[in-house]
């Protein structure tokens, strides 16, 4: 039997991992409205099925609580649980704390605790392990300790979660020996590294390789758009070459719980040794500065001053396309700024019911031609999939779409794409 802290985005897939393979699992987590739907056979997660909850539940295969003291009845302890940033963008691993406490309460010898929440390097031996041992058992001997970065990619149906190679450490070699025999049970390649920094950095890498490069080409197609240059035709003849490139595609910032948050992590570490970040720090910037970009450009395109008076349709308010997650989303930014210069601003997203910005609570509205045609201009924020694009591009007076989802509509119709090197030359003035 396998416990699993935290059944978010990471956790219940990983659950869903190891009940496939015929473990029983038991789901931690203090937000009860998830446990709740998960009793009630119901997943709040797409890419685990209603149908797959609803047999665990019955079959007992998955027992979910808010409390930690069933987890003494596991083999290993799996920590998934949010590694935020603070209001001062520094590292907050008060829910990992929390966390690793209420195990250390119920450890038992011979059990093992897995971190997957990314972090800084050192976490897992500095912060974690202390409170596991609290009670004076031996790492090692007593209990085993060691870290695994998740690579779950939410929406994403290309890479079940088995196929992804997963990388694994430990604090002491037992410890690697545990980590090892445990997940390769369900993903069918394990990387072995040699300290459980290295697994620590290696996830930092991953997310801040990202971070930087969809920064940088958000910088490159602000570069097209003033030189006149198509970014995504760019992209197109960069993309077949072969070797030496991987193509990034632009949009209205960098959103969701690893990509903007990790790199800070990672900067936060190396300040504490007198080092400075400046890819990070540009980027970070690049970043910060993408949505209010793109609400200048709304602005432009109608050919105003301030938009004050200009009603602006949002559609998609998510991180990312098909998955209903809106941390860190560049979208809501951009509305936060749109309504800052007095707009009126409505939203469509099939995945996001309502939420609220600087106190104001906003509903997603019917993406149908009456509200289309009753926009100034529809801003195409996250290309969920089966959106209406067609009618969004028949029906819209403007479109300003900044993921180039409207491409094969753009010489029939008014669509303005980021990037697409037509900056300020729509002369289209605002009724």
């Amino acid at each position: 039997m396998i416990a699993i802290v935290g059944l978010g985005y990471v956790g219940l897939p990983l659950a869903a991992t190891f009940i496939d393979q015929g473990f029983r699992v038991i789901g931690i987590d203090k937000d009860e409205s998830k446990l709740r739907m998960l009793e009630a056979g119901q997943s709040y997660i797409a890419d685990v099925p209603n149908e797959k909850v609803e047999r665990w539940v019955q079959t007992k295969q998955l027992r979910v609580t808010p409390d930690f003291h069933m987890i003494a009845a596991a083999e290993a302890v799996i920590i998934c649980v949010p590694t935020p940033l603070t209001e001062h963008q520094t590292p907050d691993l008060s829910p990992l704390m929390d966390a690793a406490k209420r195990i250390g309460e119920h450890l038992r010898p011979g059990q093992l605790v897995s971190l997957e929440s990314s972090t800084y390097p050192g976490t897992t031996k500095e912060v974690l392990l202390p409170l596991l041992a609290a009670r004076g058992l031996r790492i090692g001997q007593d209990f085993f300790v060691g870290f695994s970065p998740e690579r779950v990619d939410p929406g994403n149906s290309k890479f079940p979660l088995p196929e992804i190679p997963k990388v694994i450490s430990g604090i002491t070699e037992a410890c690697a020996a545990r980590m090892e025999e445990l997940y390769q049970i369900a993903f069918r390649k394990i990387v072995r590294v040699s300290s459980t920094e290295t697994a620590e950095m290696t996830k930092l890498l991953e997310n801040t390789f990202r971070f930087i490069n969809i920064s940088f080409i958000n910088e490159f197609a602000i570069v097209c758009d003033k030189l006149g240059i198509n970014v995504w035709e760019v992209l197109a003849a960069a993309s077949s070459k072969p070797f030496g490139f991987t193509p990034f595609s632009p949009g209205p910032g960098v959103g969701g719980h690893c990509i903007p948050v990790d790199p800070l992590y990672l900067q936060w570490k190396t300040r504490q040794l007198g080092l400075n970040t400046s890819f990070i720090d540009i980027s970070a910037r690049l970043n910060d500065e993408m949505p209010r970009y793109v609400a200048d450009r709304i602005r432009e395109e109608l050919h105003l001053p301030v938009l004050e008076g200009a009603h602006i349709l949002v559609i998609g308010v998510t991180f990312k396309e098909n998955v209903a997650d809106i941390r860190e989303s560049s979208a809501i930014e951009v509305i936060r700024l749109l309504l800052a210069q007095g707009a009126a601003v409505d939203y469509h997203d099939p995945l996001i019911s309502e939420f609220v910005v600087d106190g104001i609570r906003l509903k997603s509205v019917a993406l149908d031609a009456q509200q289309l045609q009753a926009a100034d201009c529809v801003v195409v924020a996250v290309n969920h999939r089966g959106l209406p694009l067609r009618e969004i591009a028949e029906h819209a007076a403007l479109v300003f779409d900044t993921r180039n989802a409207l491409s094969k509509y753009r010489s029939r119709y008014n669509i303005v794409t980021l990037g697409d090197g037509k900056a300020g030359k729509n002369k289209r003035p605002f009724a």
